[in-house]
């Protein structure tokens, strides 16, 4: 696959073209550059209702409805989401309604009304929204850890924010954060599909030419200190424990990234992996359980997530940090490493099938990283990791003092837990 071209307006927003001739649909992508990283404590979860908000009414289009029957009108696939460092908004539609998608998105973009009626209606969504995933503790656990290894910090913020927050926010306040990060050397427009690029280029040009410069604010860096194990327990009624168990790693441009992929497939990926083997086939302690690698621009963490069984959950947390203690003392054989390597390469191949998961895949690395690369590129790289280069990592980031273990569940103490947290 050929990269992307990728140009930039005269108000400095970029713009990133994929055709894909063999598609029957285009997808439209906007990505901004901010999230909950980028907010002070008493806005967070500012980035994600001002997400909420660009559906509600527009100059042009002065309401959700008439938005949402346009967009259904099209048999559009539609959403926005909101990360720690980015916020996006797409659109795919059949090829041939891509003018009015493009139309309709800059629209949504740019012309957003943030009417104090809307604002007022949405809050009881958003707070039923953070309710929503208050009741998913496989979700829920993913929010604590976070809190546990990065603390009162932007990182450690929750990305929907507190309720009581939520609650508090005026439309000054919308316009004051929009006017700090939704300007365009921040902002860049994915195009993937069947489209014919002058085309495209000409239409976003004229659509996103309203979006004035401003200066862009940018996020705290983040501390990354620990000094020694730590764990943090949620007490819930339930019939399960989930939990997740990591340490620091490296951020996204680190040499080591792609060793921590194939780290994270040897351990947790499939159902042959280590992880998946000795804790739910072997042990029989829960449904779920999986390895991955989560990396930010300036951070990352490597974490074992799973779901077991309460009277065991001690067990669990002894299985596998004995999988990650392995990784530092024994090479990864020769066939187990081909095996992790070749699922990776099917996976990706096959998660870029649409054009929706194109402009993903090209969009993020352009917001994030700043540097493109192909899917061939990465599996090349990823080909290169060698079972030393594992074991060099593993002996790097799998270190007592670096240990972190969320739980929920039906504990009120972690004493227990912090016992286990050596290696």
């Amino acid at each position: 696959m050929k990269k992307p071209t990728i140009k930039k307006l005269a108000n400095g927003m970029k713009m990133l073209l994929v055709p894909m001739s063999d598609q029957r649909t285009a997808t439209v992508l906007v990505l901004v550059e901010t999230g909950s990283k980028y907010e002070t404590k008493d806005k967070n979860g500012i980035s994600h209702f001002l997400e909420h908000m660009c559906f509600k009414g527009t100059s042009n289009r002065p309401s959700q409805l008439i938005i949402s029957r346009e967009l259904d009108s099209m048999g559009a696939e539609y959403n926005a989401f909101t990360g720690h460092e980015y916020t996006g908004y797409y659109v795919k539609v059949a090829a041939d309604h891509l003018p009015v998608a493009l139309d309709l998105i800059s629209d949504i973009y740019c012309n957003s009304l943030l009417k104090e009626e809307d604002i007022e209606q949405e809050r009881g969504a958003i707070v039923g929204e953070i309710n929503m995933y208050e009741d998913m503790p496989m979700r829920k656990v993913g929010d604590l850890f976070m809190y546990l290894v990065y603390g009162e910090q932007p990182a450690g913020w929750e990305i929907a924010g507190p309720k009581e927050l939520v609650t508090t926010f005026s439309r000054t306040d919308f316009i004051s954060y929009r006017t700090m990060h939704y300007v365009p050397v921040a902002t860049t427009v994915i195009v993937a599909g069947k489209f014919a690029p002058k085309n495209v280029e000409s239409m976003i040009k004229k659509q996103f030419a309203s979006l004035e410069k401003g200066k862009k604010y940018s996020k705290l860096p983040v501390n990354d200190a620990q000094s020694k194990p730590a764990v943090l327990v949620k007490y819930k009624e339930s019939d399960q424990t989930h939990l997740i168990l990591g340490v620091r790693s490296f951020p996204l441009m680190h040499k080591y990234y792609p060793v921590l992929g194939v780290m994270a497939a040897v351990l947790g990926g499939g159902m042959s992996s280590r992880l998946f083997q000795k804790v739910r086939t072997e042990m029989g302690l829960g449904y779920y359980v999986r390895a991955a690698n989560d990396s930010f621009t300036d951070h990352g963490m490597f974490a074992a997530s799973a779901g077991v069984v309460n009277e065991r959950a001690l067990e669990a947390v002894s299985a596998i940090l004995a999988e990650l203690r392995q990784l530092k003392t024994e090479l990864v054989p020769p066939v187990e490493l081909r095996k992790a390597k070749d699922m990776m390469a099917g996976r990706l191949m096959l998660g870029l099938e649409s054009s929706d998961e194109i402009a993903e895949f090209f969009g993020f690395q352009e917001i994030l990283r700043k540097k493109l690369t192909t899917p061939e590129e990465l599996v090349a790289r990823m080909r290169k990791v060698t079972a030393k280069d594992i074991q060099d990592v593993a002996r790097q980031i799998f270190v007592t003092e670096h240990l972190n273990l969320a739980l929920i569940g039906p504990w009120r103490e972690n004493k227990d837990f912090i016992k286990l947290l050596k290696f």
